[in-house]
């Protein structure tokens, strides 16, 4: 990327996306957002619309259907069609009108469900999903074989980047479809308030995952998009155009559950509820790569975690009461 390179962030009031804006905000003036209610990237004609008229020379694919194990579950049709519709949209403009490097972000999901641990890229497509997920996973799993296909075709420079588990400032707290460790935030943060003897937690808690300061993940994706030709091209020509992006360490959720919960300072006990789904065993992501390439995270968790804490208690005037009954998800 070059300083007066023109850079669309699609996707810019979630998690990632406001995270990528933050972090090229240092160092690039020209930034180019669209709001859902300005551009519906699901819409074709549209998007076509947009990239004629703006003509981005960089693109950042951050928008995307998102949710945790009960929103994959409940709306398996929605995570698939949506999130098909917005990447065959923006790549297939990225190229007809000229994009000089696009990034694509995917997600860990896409990587079978009993991996070998850490999850080298190469394992991709080796065996069965994770079944909880797996319509959101093959969307994303598509959008890194239409990197790769226009690659091949088109010489395009699209690269595909799968980010462990994300947290941070922005983050989704709404307990129907949030992921684990904002959802916990928001639980144990009520249940202090309310002096609630006991918070419910899905699974046994025996699961491992890997958690990622989102604004590291920023930092990652703009390390790799300023990489000279030579090296970038390398990552995107001859083999599937794939980077992992993580801190390489994980724990249990029950070891992440009294995390969160001695950060927010809840001092009641948790209840596992056992009959609800664990999802994947375990999901810790090789980042040899990204290693080589002179990039680790910095952030720790324990300091990631009381900063997103801190971020949520300054946005509560916005949020509305939980139920009590709602169970985080794992």
């Amino acid at each position: 990327m070059e300083k007066g390179d023109r850079i669309y962030v699609a996707g810019h009031k979630g998690l990632v996306g406001s995270a990528l804006v933050r972090r090229l905000g240092r160092e690039y003036r020209n930034l180019v957002f669209r709001t859902h209610a300005e551009l519906e990237l699901t819409d074709q004609q549209a998007v076509e619309r947009f990239f004629d008229a703006e003509r981005p020379d960089i693109v950042f694919l951050a928008a995307a259907k998102v949710g945790g194990i009960l929103a994959n579950s409940t709306y398996p049709a929605e995570f698939i069609y949506d999130n098909l519709e917005v990447q065959v949209n923006v790549l297939h403009a990225a190229w007809r009108t000229g994009v000089k490097r696009l990034l694509f972000l995917g997600s860990s999901c896409i990587y079978p469900r009993d991996c070998p641990q850490p999850i080298s890229e190469d394992y991709l497509m080796t065996g069965p999903l994770e079944p909880t997920n797996s319509a959101y996973a093959l969307a994303k799993i598509a959008g890194i074989e239409m990197c790769a296909a226009y690659n091949r075709q088109y010489g395009t420079r699209f690269l595909s980047v799968m980010p462990t588990n994300l947290y941070g400032r922005n983050d989704n707290y709404d307990l129907h479809n949030a992921h684990v460790l904002p959802a916990l935030i928001r639980k144990f943060h009520e249940a202090k308030l309310r002096g609630d003897a006991t918070v419910t937690a899905w699974g046994t808690g025996a699961p491992r995952r890997e958690f990622m300061y989102v604004d590291d993940m920023a930092d990652a994706c703009i390390h790799l998009m300023q990489l000279g030709d030579a090296e970038f091209d390398r990552l995107v020509v001859g083999r599937a155009p794939l980077i992992n992006i993580g801190v390489g360490e994980d724990l249990t959720i029950r070891e992440l559950t009294d995390m969160v919960g001695r950060i927010v300072g809840y001092r009641g006990k948790v209840a596992w509820d056992t009959s609800k789904p664990d999802g994947t065993p375990r999901k810790l992501l090789d980042v040899s790569r990204l290693a080589a390439l002179g990039w680790s995270a910095s952030t720790p968790l324990t300091q990631g975690i009381a900063a997103t804490y801190a971020d949520y208690c300054d946005s509560l005037p916005r949020r509305s009461p939980a139920p009590e009954a709602a169970a985080v998800r794992t």
